[in-house]
């Protein structure tokens, strides 16, 4: 079994696209009308054949609640691995991505956490090597 997709509530889905894309450099992977709505998925240009992120809307009515709880308490929807926080975060704070959280350590990774403009706050994390985590033995 593996992850093939998962999915984001976004209040937007053609501005969702456009930040996922032009901003945090995802590839538009299938983008199928379907009603007032489509099926819009991005993946990572790095592994273009791996899991797809649904970029779903936010129309059901638990939605709201459900986003807001979670944001009021600064708790990610989505985590993203990258290479190198510090870098990522000038790299998006240099397009005007606000983040709540920068560069932290925590010990066994590097996180930070930034406002997606959709909606949602999205984790970035770096993990460290095991010789280099604070839990190594």
């Amino acid at each position: 079994m593996k992850i093939a997709l998962t999915s984001l509530f976004v209040n937007d889905q053609r501005e969702a696209l456009a930040f996922y894309t032009e901003v945090l450099g995802f590839t538009k992977r299938h983008d199928i009308p379907l009603g007032d709505d489509f099926w819009l998925t991005v993946v990572s240009p790095d592994s273009p054949d791996g899991p797809e992120l649904l970029l779903e809307p936010s129309s059901h009515p638990a939605v709201k609640p459900y986003r807001d709880a979670l944001a009021e308490d600064g708790i990610p929807l989505a985590q993203f691995s990258v290479d190198d926080t510090e870098a990522e975060h000038a790299r998006l704070t240099g397009k005007g991505v606000v983040f709540t959280q920068p560069p932290t350590d925590i010990g066994t990774a590097v996180v930070a956490v930034f406002d997606d403009t959709c909606g949602n706050l999205i984790q970035l994390i770096e993990m460290k090597p095991p010789a280099q985590r604070a839990d190594a033995r």
